[in-house]
């Protein structure tokens, strides 16, 4: 577990150090990290109850949780992957063996011709790739601030129910504190290779 991260500069420098760390693990590495982490969220009743799920396609060594996704759209749940237009952050219907582009920023997404671009309020649950995370649910992603944008709604809230707002990351990725800045919207919880850990009361599930 890593120490404190107290200003923007040292904010940058774990993102850059966890990066490293993350691309550097084999191939074999992350496929059994991948296992692991959709056999426990498979289980998990914040994934199980979800109709309306937003995943991510894996990249930068982040976890693979492809399989699940196309899983749960069997089972009848309905998967959106996120779009980026005009610098904010949307989420597109997405079903298995759908087309895929990449964006400016190299990360595939659905085609846009022909597709609803949605807001995360439609949402039930988010699953979102992190660089760091601590165990009062901060989250340090990739720099550009996208989901905290498209989730300031749920700062007006004093409590919500939905979107809940999981982190999928390697067990590695925890640090010991986490500075949010005031526009950081808390996740409720996370789901690593050792588990699926909650950290916000409403999001418990029995």
């Amino acid at each position: 577990m890593s120490g404190p991260s107290p200003n923007m500069d040292q904010r940058q420098a774990l993102r850059l150090s966890m990066r490293r760390q993350r691309r550097s693990l084999s191939a074999a590495q992350q496929r059994a990290a991948a296992q692991q982490i959709n056999r426990h969220l498979g289980h998990h009743p914040l994934f199980v109850r979800a109709r309306h799920i937003a995943c991510y396609v894996a990249a930068d060594g982040e976890p693979d949780i492809s399989r699940l996704a196309d899983r749960a759209s069997l089972w009848g749940k309905h998967i959106y992957l996120p779009v980026i237009q005009n610098q904010r952050l949307f989420f597109a219907p997405y079903r298995p063996g759908d087309p895929l582009r990449r964006n400016r920023y190299g990360i595939p997404e659905p085609c846009r011709a022909n597709t609803p671009l949605l807001t995360a309020r439609i949402l039930d649950l988010i699953l979102t790739p992190l660089v760091a995370f601590d165990c009062r649910g901060n989250r340090l992603g990739m720099g550009g601030g996208f989901y905290d944008r498209a989730l300031s709604f749920l700062r007006r809230r004093r409590r919500w129910n939905k979107p809940r707002v999981l982190g999928i990351a390697h067990g590695f990725q925890e640090v010991v504190q986490l500075d949010a800045a005031p526009w950081d919207v808390p996740l409720c919880g996370v789901a690593t290779d050792q588990g699926v850990r909650i950290f916000a009361q409403s999001c418990r599930i029995a």
